[in-house]
């Protein structure tokens, strides 16, 4: 018999599979080899990003640990963007970004000539060691 936890992980990826399908209007599917050393996300069909899925009972300690692991994914996949989905209690859903996830994210949408933080900006999303400021980013604006 299949372990629970990972029975109501792939539960919550096929539903947030259905759901972006639908939202998105184009086929998103599970990716196969979830939890190798080589990971790159849960779900396939959006070009540029790695989408992890997390179904968590302690949905704060999946907010704070599930988009660390999707950054480290997002580098395995040499995708743009990660983006964390988090399944709250009663079926609703929530994206939860790192700041420098977030700010790639903006960078892109603004039409910044890089929608890429610095590398250190990046890094501190996977190391709590590294802290930056933002005053170290690059200079964008010319």
């Amino acid at each position: 018999m299949a372990n629970p936890s990972k029975q109501r992980g792939d539960r919550a990826e096929r539903e947030l599979s259905q759901l972006l399908s639908l939202l998105l209007g184009q086929p998103i599917r599970r990716k196969l080899g979830a939890g190798r050393l080589d990971d790159v996300g849960d779900l396939d069909g959006l070009d540029g990003f790695t989408l992890q899925v997390a179904d968590w009972a302690d949905v704060a300690r999946a907010a704070r640990e599930k988009p660390l692991g999707a950054e480290r994914q997002r580098r395995n996949a040499c995708s743009d963007h990660a983006t964390t989905f988090v399944r709250f209690r009663g079926g609703s859903w929530r994206c939860v970004l790192t700041p420098e996830q977030w700010a790639r994210l903006v960078l892109l949408l603004t039409h910044k000539p890089s929608a890429a933080p610095s590398p250190l900006a990046t890094s501190a999303a996977t190391d709590r060691s590294t802290a930056v400021h933002p005053s170290s980013w690059p200079d964008l604006d010319g």
